[in-house]
């Protein structure tokens, strides 16, 4: 049941994705240091949203690689305050 719920979600978020897609097709300009690009309103939201996307993801994995490497304090390496 999980999973037909969380497909279902995620076919929604595809409708609205499609929708808002085909209604923002405004060119924008997109100005790097090197180059210059034209994408459309849409392609933009995409790209950033998914740029945003793997740095969370990429932050929450080192956060649990170093969570998992540091393991547990002893009482013996707290800092004591007097």
């Amino acid at each position: 049941m999980r999973i037909v719920l969380l497909s279902f979600f995620i076919l929604i978020l595809f409708a609205i994705a499609f929708i808002f897609a085909t209604q923002n097709n405004q060119i924008v300009d997109l100005n790097y240091l090197i180059a210059v690009a034209q994408p459309t309103v849409a392609q933009m939201v995409s790209l950033f949203t998914g740029i945003g996307f793997f740095l969370g993801l990429l932050t929450a994995l080192l956060w649990k690689f170093v969570s998992a490497l540091g393991g547990k304090k002893s009482s013996s390496q707290d800092i004591k305050v007097s």
